[in-house]
This record gives C-alpha cells, sequence and structure tokens, in this order.
C-alpha cells in the first residue's frame, strides 16, 4: 500500500525505507501543506470529540500541567427513556480551550477513517502494530512534562506551533518491563526549538522530551504521535517460553536439590533457541494478530461494489502450479491459480472497485472479491471508509 504520508515522511527525514525507524533522533518539513491538512485538523478532532461517547483514559484534558477532572468537561446525555450517556459537554470544553488547554484523544485511529488508514499503512511498511495519538493544545497552555516514550514515535504538526526539548536516553533500549525504573532525565540535549505546521520528527524509545506553547500566547498547536511499537529480543524470549511447554522436560517440577535437571534443561533450552529463531518468531506474530475491526457485508443491504484488504499486515501469497494459497492473520485460502491477477489487486490495500477491476482482471475479481471478504481479508468500502484513503491512497484499478 502506497500512502502519500509515508512517502511524505521518509522524503523529510531522508530516509529510504524503514530501516531507520529507532535508529537515531531526526526532523524534517513536509512541504505539501494540502497534505498536512488531509491528515487531520483541530475542528476536525473537535468534531470528533462532539459525535462519540469518549471516556477517560480514552479523551483528557490538562491544564496548568494537570489532568482535569472529567466531572468539568463531560455530561451524561439522558434519552427519552431514561438511557444515559456520557458525552463531552461542547461548551465547557470550549471554554477550557480558551483558557489554555491540552486535549488527548488516544487512538485517534479508532475513530477516523483517515488516521485507520494510515495507521495500516505504517503497519505495512514497518511490519510492526501502530497507533496515533492526537494533541490539541491552545494558548499559553503546556503539555506532559519531561518523559520517555517504550516505543518509537512519529510525530507530525498539522497545525500551529509548539516548542519542543529532546534529550538522550538515560538507559540504552528501555522497556516498559524492564530491570531499571529509568526515572533519572538526560542531561544531554538532542534538540531543542519549534515544530511548526508541517514539521516531522521522529523520536526513538527511550529519548527524553517534553513540549509545551508556554510564553507563545494565543493560537494553537495540533500534532499526531504516531507510536510504533517494535519488537525486541526479550519478546522472542517470552515467545520461546510459549513454546517449551511442547517439551515435557519444560513441563516438570524444579527440583530443590542442587543441580537437579539443569543439564536437560538447558540442553533442551539450546535446541528450542536453534529450532525457531527471531524470524520464525516476527514471521509468527504477524500471523497471530486477530483481524481487525470493520462493517460486515450483507446482501440485504445492496450489492457488493467495492472492496479494500484491512488487515493489521500484507497478506502472504504461495503460488503453485495450479492453485494460490493466502495466509494472513492465522488463515490460509487456497484458490485456483486463475485467482492470482485478482488477488494481487484485492490485497495490495488500496481501494478496488469492482467494477473497474474487471476491466483490468477480468469479472472473476468480483467472485474472489466476495470470498475475500466473507473471510474477512477485505471488508467492504463504505463511504467513510473509503473518505480515509481518498488522496492519499490511490485506487488500485486506477
Amino acid at each position: 500500500m502506497e500512502h502519500q504520508l509515508i512517502n511524505a515522511i521518509e522524503t523529510a527525514l531522508g530516509w529510504k525505507g524503514v530501516d531507520e525507524l529507532g535508529k537515531g533522533f531526526v526532523r524534517g518539513s513536509i512541504d505539501d501543506p494540502t497534505l498536512v491538512s488531509r491528515i487531520l485538523t483541530p475542528n476536525r478532532l473537535l468534531d470528533i470529540a462532539m459525535r462519540r461517547s469518549l471516556n477517560r483514559p480514552q479523551f483528557r484534558c490538562f491544564q496548568k500541567g494537570d489532568e482535569v477532572h472529567p466531572a468539568i468537561y463531560y455530561t451524561d446525555t439522558v434519552s427519552p427513556r431514561g438511557q444515559s450517556v456520557p458525552m463531552v459537554n461542547m461548551r465547557s470544553l470550549g471554554r477550557l480551550l480558551e483558557e489554555g488547554a491540552t486535549l488527548i484523544l488516544d487512538q485517534a485511529n479508532v475513530f477516523d477513517p483517515t488516521m485507520e488508514v494510515a495507521c495500516r499503512a505504517l503497519q505495512w511498511w514497518s511490519r510492526e502494530r501502530v497507533q496515533v495519538n492526537a494533541y490539541l493544545t491552545t494558548n499559553d497552555a503546556s503539555g506532559f512534562p519531561l518523559h520517555w516514550d517504550d516505543h518509537d514515535v512519529l510525530i507530525v504538526q498539522l497545525a500551529g506551533e509548539k516548542e519542543w526539548e529532546v534529550r538522550g536516553t538515560s538507559r540504552n533500549a528501555p522497556m516498559y518491563r524492564d530491570a531499571d525504573p529509568n526515572t533519572t532525565p538526560s542531561e544531554e540535549i538532542v534538540w531543542a526549538g519549534v515544530m511548526k505546521t508541517g514539521d516531522v520528527m521522529h523520536i526513538p524509545r527511550g529519548h527524553w522530551h517534553q513540549a509545551t506553547r508556554n510564553g507563545h500566547g494565543s493560537g494553537n498547536s495540533l500534532h499526531v504521535t504516531f507510536g510504533i511499537t517494535q519488537r525486541t529480543g526479550a519478546s522472542w524470549m517470552a515467545w520461546l517460553a510459549d513454546w517449551c511447554r511442547e517439551r515435557e522436560v519444560f513441563r516438570h517440577d524444579l527440583g530443590r536439590a542442587h543441580g537437579s535437571n539443569t543439564e536437560a534443561l538447558a540442553t533442551a533450552a539450546s535446541q528450542l533457541i536453534g529450532e525457531r529463531s527471531p524470524a520464525d518468531f516476527l514471521a509468527a506474530y504477524e500471523q497471530a494478530t486477530t483481524l481487525p475491526r470493520h462493517v460486515p457485508f450483507l446482501d440485504v443491504l445492496g450489492p457488493l461494489d467495492a472492496v479494500v484488504c484491512t488487515t493489521h499486515f500484507p497478506p502472504q501469497m504461495r503460488e503453485n502450479d495450479e492453485t494460490v494459497e493466502v495466509m494472513v492473520s492465522g488463515k490460509k485460502l487456497t484458490l485456483a491459480a486463475k485467482a492470482v491477477p485478482a488477488l494481487r489487486l484485492l490485497l495490495s490495500g488500496k481501494p478496488v472497485p469492482l467494477r473497474q477491476a474487471a476491466a483490468v482482471v477480468g469479472t472473476d475479481v468480483a467472485e474472489v472479491a466476495e470470498i475475500l471478504v466473507k473471510e474477512e481479508i477485505c471488508a467492504t468500502l463504505t463511504p467513510e471508509l473509503s473518505s480515509g484513503y481518498t488522496g492519499l491512497v490511490t485506487s488500485a484499478a486506477s
């Protein structure tokens, strides 16, 4: 899936692919203002907050460095039948923003199709799980204090400006679950300055950072942070621990006597490591992901006219003489070899209007599409989902 935002980020940061992810701090700028505004705007973020029932910690508000109590900007909306639904009180939220505040929407990809598609594209690019958080700051409000993240982040400044300070690590490759709490900030300042509309920044895992609009007067800042959690050696070892249960030697009780069963355990552990490599783990990790949420296809709602592949990672295809196998999220489908042209189109990650696709790869594409939708590898391209691709990902049949 070729996404314009990823192309723009690579160009801005001087990257030639995903290999630079996590290797060092770098920043740059996207030259296309229309692309930046297409991703998300302050008003669209507020519209998301208005139309959905959000709760803390999904949606939070901060003032002067402290979290504002939800009761100040949430109201229970009561239906005529007495049903209570928590909704953001937009008047109260507006007053907070006028005073100066920071709004945070975690996992914006769950609520907004453009954010959903951007995260999916980044997952196909990085082969890791991605989520995006949105941060809207108004007037002189501050953000979070100095902290570090346990994942790599790509930050895109979408509107206004915000002052940042990025420091080095005080512990190499820190983790969420770690042997060291890593609570003392590094003294090394890697970069300090103002992020303006279109600027992009990559902060690797463990780098201390903070952002604020203190001293910047009236105005606003909107940025999104794509969090990319890469697998580690510890992730591989945890995976091996699950596999060890297959072998009887690991299922026996550990004797208290000195040296009891130590040699047999060490031999079996060495064999397990040799049989299941980090590459095997990474491949298994992709296959273990569940299929994502989507709007189901129902015949009673109309014909299937457009689809898109919505899996977390790119499906794998294995072509044989007379058949082709599709493997994704623990599923394996076997189809006739003649389906290959249609599959390449349908599994591209790009929207596929079936009538246009039939003119390119033949009328069998509709039948193959129905199979993939039934297996939840592809999803119906609803108007809202389609809006997440418009102007950012070209149609597969174009």
